[in-house]
């Protein structure tokens, strides 16, 4: 009989959560607010340039 190896068990959830629940120091901190903002400012450009240009 082969010896059994010292697996954790499932792990495609957790893994996930823990890698993603970890913050780097290092990396660029975007204010939530200023991503709701720009992409209202996106959907004003896209549809006056949409309004302008159609016809």
């Amino acid at each position: 009989m082969p010896k059994e190896s010292k697996k954790e068990g499932f792990h495609s959830a957790a893994g996930l959560i823990r890698y993603f629940d970890s913050e780097d120091e290092k990396a660029l901190k975007v204010n939530p607010k200023l991503v709701v903002l720009f992409g209202i400012l996106m959907i004003a450009i896209v549809a006056y340039a949409e309004w302008q240009f159609s016809g």
